[in-house]
């Protein structure tokens, strides 16, 4: 009596869905190496059958355009209480504001992982002091004497439960030598123990409620209140007047989003409207150290390549943000 496995038509049925469920498996959690590996152990144990099902996987494994990749968790970047808050203020989800930050933080950090930035602090040379967290608060000089980081430091002294949030609050509570001078945030520590106690604050809660709580109330209220005024809400539109403020301001100049949109035409087409917008920007968002050029122009034409492609919603555009993002930073 043989013990062939192959002599049983229900084994070599069972051996193959076996051998589907174990690809599956694999495939899902290890990759293209740990499919290979097991496509050879199949061969070792001379299953034919299984292994003529397993050739068609394996060929797209050598197209890696085929292979489909796990989606993205974008309520994952925020805290339940930012993402609470930004949808009852803004009406977008993770998912719009995810996408919203990787086209900000392309320009700002070629970096999509803008997560990664909260503790992010330098002085890039552009007389406006020190440029902090993931909206590029700043401190303020000589090109910049309405800074926000005063305002981010306030919050961050309110999140961490003062009951008269201030400046010179927060900068007790972490340990840093300064003083608010005219309007500017003056720093008398050395850069580097400034840098590091910024640094040091990349995984605090209180820190991270602070930014968004300062980016909402100084850029992105204002953006989300001049898109409702005339007529439009997609993410897309939002987004970019987000990142018009806090790269050029959002009032006063005439570079500004504010000063931007008075050139814009009145449109109430959102699509006419903002090919108008974005024609406007280009022309000054290289000027004035806002970027260094050609930057500034790629920066914008994210946005309106997004546009162009009817990726309004920022929904399911994983692929459409790769592919606009794909510039290289000068």
């Amino acid at each position: 009596m043989t013990n062939e496995k192959r002599s049983n038509p229900g084994g070599r049925f069972t051996a193959i869905l076996l051998s589907f469920a174990l690809l599956g498996s694999i495939a899902a959690f290890s990759g293209p190496v740990q499919t290979k590996a097991y496509a050879e152990y199949v061969a070792d144990n001379g299953d034919t059958e299984a292994i003529e099902a397993l050739t068609p996987v394996l060929e797209n494994e050598a197209n890696p355009q085929q292979i489909v990749p796990l989606a993205e968790d974008h309520d994952s970047k925020f805290s339940p209480q930012t993402l609470q808050f930004l949808k009852t203020n803004t009406g977008l989800d993770g998912e719009q504001w995810n996408n919203i930050m990787k086209l900000v933080n392309k320009p700002e950090q070629d970096d999509l992982n803008w997560t990664k930035f909260y503790g992010y602090c330098e002085n890039i040379g552009d007389d406006r002091g020190y440029t902090i967290g993931i909206f590029g608060a700043t401190t303020g000089g000589p090109n910049d004497q309405g800074p926000d980081g005063p305002e981010l430091f306030k919050e961050y002294d309110r999140a961490k439960g003062a009951s008269n949030p201030s400046v010179e609050g927060a900068l007790k509570r972490l340990g840093i030598n300064g003083k608010m001078k005219n309007g500017i945030l003056v720093i008398s520590d050395s850069d580097s123990k400034f840098v590091k106690k910024i640094n040091s604050l990349q995984n605090d809660s209180a820190w991270r409620e602070a930014m968004w709580r300062t980016f909402y109330n100084v850029y992105i209220k204002y953006s989300v209140d001049q898109a409702k005024k005339r007529g439009f809400t997609s993410a897309l539109t939002i987004g970019s007047f987000v990142d018009t403020a806090l790269n050029q301001g959002a009032t006063g100049g005439s570079n500004s989003l504010q000063g931007l949109l008075s050139r814009s035409g009145s449109s109430k087409d959102e699509k006419t409207f903002m090919t108008k917008f974005y024609a406007e920007r280009t022309k000054v968002v290289d000027t004035n150290q806002y970027n260094t050029p050609p930057n500034g122009k790629n920066r914008v034409k994210q946005w309106s390549s997004l546009l162009s492609m009817g990726e309004t919603d920022l929904k399911n555009a994983d692929a459409a943000i790769k592919k606009v993002t794909n510039w290289q930073l000068k």
